[in-house]
């Protein structure tokens, strides 16, 4: 776990560590598989690295795309997760049109289209041993109640085994879809990023409460074989003791 100041500070080390993950993916297999995310804290993040030096530095061309979850809004909403990383990373960043992969979770099959977005996973990224896709990167917030991409509290997307991606519901009933734990946990590397006091508990709840991922889905996230970092600023690490910090 890295502690850092503030959001600025956060957003800085976190494009550090994704220019360095994408350079050594495009350099052993030629691309780099990203998951993104939603949230104000990836927006911090997708301003520094459609920035220099960082936009000079990571190799664009051979990046490929995809979202961690999305509502189900059309991709010209305010609300869409796609819309603000198109807004604050990919028009700034030459990653070819065909290698961005946007979530399709607004329209009326949803399940459909979760299907069809688990295919695509399978055709453009590697596969891990017992045969699910493999991100290089995948990179993820920390809602206040401890949710992580669209899986929330006691939701049932938490059990899946079998399937990469689901159409889900949030809480307050707005559709979304989400990849699920076992593919999320078969990535080469995950970066939760957290900011704020809101976060506090949140973030105290995954790293030191007791484990009950049912209730705290962000500890449903556990590689398999791949790394785990968290990168906080010192308001959302408030209520972490020094030993879970060292």
């Amino acid at each position: 776990m890295l502690i850092v100041p503030d959001l600025s500070a956060a957003a800085a080390a976190a494009a550090e560590r994704v220019a360095r993950r994408c350079e050594q993916a495009a350099a052993s297999r030629g691309e780099c598989a990203i998951a993104l995310s939603g949230g104000e804290t990836p927006r911090a993040l997708h301003a520094r690295l459609a920035s220099d030096p960082f936009r000079r530095r990571i190799p664009w061309t051979r990046i490929r795309v995809f979202w961690g979850d999305e509502r189900g809004v059309p991709p010209d909403d305010p609300r869409s997760n796609y819309r603000m990383a198109r807004e604050t990373l990919l028009n700034a960043v030459p990653v070819p049109d065909d290698r961005i992969h946007r979530m399709p979770a607004e329209g009326p099959d949803r399940q459909a289209a979760a299907e069809a977005y688990a295919a695509l996973l399978r055709a453009h990224l590697p596969h891990a041993a017992d045969g699910w896709p493999r991100f290089d990167l995948v990179l993820l917030g920390l809602g206040d109640d401890a949710h992580t991409a669209s899986l929330f509290p006691h939701a049932p997307a938490l059990q899946e085994t079998r399937r990469a991606v689901l159409a889900v519901e949030a809480p307050d009933g707005m559709p979304r879809m989400t990849l699920t734990p076992p593919v999320l946990n078969h990535a080469g590397e995950i970066l939760f990023l957290a900011a704020g006091p809101q976060k506090a508990r949140a973030v105290w709840a995954v790293l030191e409460g007791p484990r009950q991922p049912d209730a705290v889905p962000a500890q449903a996230i556990r590689p398999v074989d791949g790394t785990l970092a968290w990168i906080v600023d010192a308001s959302a690490a408030s209520r972490l003791t020094r030993s879970s910090t060292a």
